[in-house]
């Protein structure tokens, strides 16, 4: 009798000690007061697709997430002028530090781009460096517990391409991801963005609107799936609707790194034909 007695209380103070932990207030962590490892949220990347995700890297904490390689095709119907582009891109990345509990900041850089695009009397090759792009995250709710999710990202892109691979504007734009848990272990994620871009005459900017909505579930083991769909409106006067249908698979090797392989595929004429990555994600 003593000795189920002293389980008991054992186990008693397990489950206190647990509350305790699930109830932290995490929101004296900062930068310079990181985050312990044992209250760390669930790795969340700006990825696969599309949509972004409303989650904060944790305070003190920073997160790389890498295309090691991607490839775009491109070519127009057969009506009008014959274009063919081929696009790749190496090792482009988001470089994220957690600020506070409740927001990060993002550093983007395209870090090596070669851009082939041939028609029947030209061709040309561009490649260099890319645009940098620089982004603030704040969740406003969701981000340790609940069943939905939902920040603000507002951003800014910088000019330093080099050899004519993105244009010379300065743009920016607003964010706003959400997600929501759904049953049977669905997860969706709707994201409206604003867009500032500078017009293709470079006289101006106009604006662009941009939704998305993807479906998430993990499907065995470490391994998990996103399917989506991905709209671009551009105010720009002849400018085409841009719609794409994407997918992408994602396998956790450890709580901190994964590993991503995605494809858009283009569902409107002036969206690109297919674009394909192979992507890594890590956590410190």
């Amino acid at each position: 009798m003593p000795q189920l007695l002293c389980c008991v209380l054992a186990a008693a103070v397990l489950a206190a000690v647990a509350a305790a932990a699930d109830d932290t207030d995490k929101s004296a962590f900062t930068l310079f007061n990181p985050t312990p490892s044992e209250h760390l949220r669930e790795l969340s990347v700006d990825g696969p697709t599309k949509t972004a995700s409303p989650y904060t890297v944790d305070a003190g904490h920073f997160q790389l997430e890498m295309n090691l390689v991607s490839y775009t095709y491109d070519r127009s119907p057969s009506r009008g002028p014959r274009r063919r582009l081929d696009e790749w891109s190496i090792a482009p990345m988001n470089l994220k530090v957690g600020l506070l509990n409740q927001v990060d900041a993002q550093l983007l850089l395209e870090t090596y781009e070669v851009d082939r695009e041939r028609t029947r009397r030209r061709r040309e090759t561009r490649r260099g460096f890319g645009d940098v792009t620089l982004r603030l995250k704040y969740n406003f709710w969701g981000n340790d517990d609940g069943r939905t999710a939902f920040a603000a990202m507002p951003y800014v892109k910088l000019p330093t391409s080099e050899d004519h691979v993105g244009n010379p504007g300065v743009e920016g734009g607003l964010i706003l991801p959400l997600e929501v848990s759904l049953p049977r272990d669905f997860d969706t994620g709707l994201m409206t963005r604003l867009d500032a871009v500078r017009d293709s005459d470079r006289r101006g900017y106009h604006a662009e609107f941009v939704h998305s909505i993807d479906l998430s579930r993990d499907l065995v083991g470490k391994l998990s799936g996103d399917v989506e769909w991905f709209s671009d409106v551009s105010t720009e006067r002849g400018a085409a609707w841009v719609s794409t249908f994407d997918a992408g698979l994602t396998y956790r090797l450890t709580p901190n790194v994964e590993i991503e392989v995605g494809v858009d595929i283009g569902l409107t004429r002036s969206a690109d034909d297919v674009d394909s990555f192979v992507g890594l994600a890590w956590r410190s």
